[in-house]
């Protein structure tokens, strides 16, 4: 055999650090890596709920692969992946071109997962990229001028945010931050809006030590954030959201924040998937092929007690990592190495200063938690660009 080939679908975590990997361990004539993504930025999708708000610009969230991409040894090719064909070992792209691989990475991300629920598909906004959360903003926005010429129309101020899950609490931190400056900038009486944060679940940020998630609550309702805890919405429609318990909210402005699952694409092209995610084994492998690894949002990964890991960053980050050194071995004759996460604990932000963490045994609150936030954020940009890019991003 030639050169192998090596494709990498998507920049996100997970196929950006498995390529950044495979450009450290290769040299530019071991493999042929080709990286495709729908944009020449790969996004920090941690910080996606800021740039929503309008608290940072969009800019701030995202990252030039031109600038982390070494030319001599990765094929950047900027297109948007239509579909899988693994019994072929090809990919096409929308554009119609079609891509061979020898070790194919699959690292597309995530789909909002609306557990059928009516009408959130066609009216709730969702953060999910660059471009969305530009328009969650500019929408925010409107809804403030508009108002000023339609003054009875308090639903144009009532915000509504679906999940108290970590996306959600992370949003409306933000938001509480956000709409008092916007209350003085359209000259709007803070009184008039509102802000439900809507979770079905029997508590809000499940998974997190209690304590924390009293101290979450008690910060964002002194932001004034109204919850909703142990409350499905039943419908999402043009005017506001339905609850189960009957009650209507009207609203313009609703965001789902509750739960993703992954990309369509994956489950179209044939792979075993529970809600979009595929069930890898020990070295990231899906079901059936001993060529095709999945990352990130799309894989499933069980700790010991047989209960999935959630998709977040760190864990996609790790894989990547991982990734990237076992597909180095496998192109040299090596073994690869299984894949152990290791859980660096969880820290969420409540806002400008405020946030709440958990590392090992330890609670961590307010800025304390925020500043951990910080110099993980700080981790990771050093990781992808060094000390240039983490000093360029860096919101002291």
């Amino acid at each position: 055999m030639g050169t192998p080939k090596i494709l990498i679908l998507g920049a996100g975590y997970g196929g950006l650090l498995t390529t950044l990997q495979l450009q450290k361990k290769l040299n530019y004539n071991e493999a042929e890596i080709t990286l495709v993504n729908k944009h020449n930025y790969h996004y920090i999708t941690t910080w996606l709920h800021e740039p929503a708000a309008g608290t940072a610009p969009a800019d701030h969230a995202r990252v030039s692969l031109d600038g982390i991409l070494n030319k001599d040894k990765v094929n950047f090719v900027k297109g948007t992946v239509q579909a899988i064909q693994p019994e072929e070992q090809t990919v096409t792209l929308e554009s119609g071109e079609v891509l061979s691989y020898d070790y194919l990475v699959i690292g597309l991300g995530s789909e909002p997962e609306t557990f059928g629920i009516e009408g959130l598909k066609e009216h709730a906004f969702s953060i999910r990229s660059i471009n969305a959360v530009r328009n969650i903003r500019e929408h925010i926005e409107y809804m403030f001028s508009k108002f000023k010429n339609e003054p009875d129309r308090t639903d144009y101020l009532t915000f509504v945010v679906g999940g108290a899950g970590f996306t959600g609490i992370e949003f409306c931190g933000e938001l509480g931050d956000r709409l008092p400056e916007l209350c003085r900038e359209f000259d709007v009486d803070p009184e008039l809006v509102k802000v439900y944060c809507i979770e079905a679940a029997p508590t809000a940020l499940p998974g997190f030590d209690p304590e924390l998630i009293q101290y979450a609550i008690d910060v964002l309702e002194r932001k004034g954030i109204e919850f909703k805890i142990g409350t499905p919405i039943k419908q999402c429609t043009p005017d506001g959201v339905l609850l189960n318990t009957g009650e209507e909210i009207k609203s313009k402005t609703v965001i789902w924040a509750a739960g993703v699952r992954g990309n369509s694409i994956v489950e179209k092209a044939g792979f075993e998937v529970m809600r979009g995610r595929v069930k890898v084994d020990e070295y990231l492998r899906a079901p059936g092929y001993e060529n095709v690894f999945v990352v990130g949002d799309c894989a499933l990964i069980f700790n010991e007690e047989g209960r999935p890991y959630p998709p977040t960053a760190q864990i996609a980050v790790q894989e990547g990592e991982t990734l990237g050194e076992n597909l180095a071995a496998l192109v040299r004759g090596d073994l690869p190495q299984k894949f152990i996460p290791h859980l660096q604990g969880t820290l969420a932000s409540l806002g400008k200063g405020e946030g709440i963490g958990q590392v090992g045994s330890k609670k961590l609150f307010g800025s304390t938690a925020a500043m951990m936030k910080k110099a993980s954020d700080l981790r990771y940009l050093y990781k992808i660009g060094g000390v240039g890019l983490a000093l360029k991003k860096v919101k002291l």
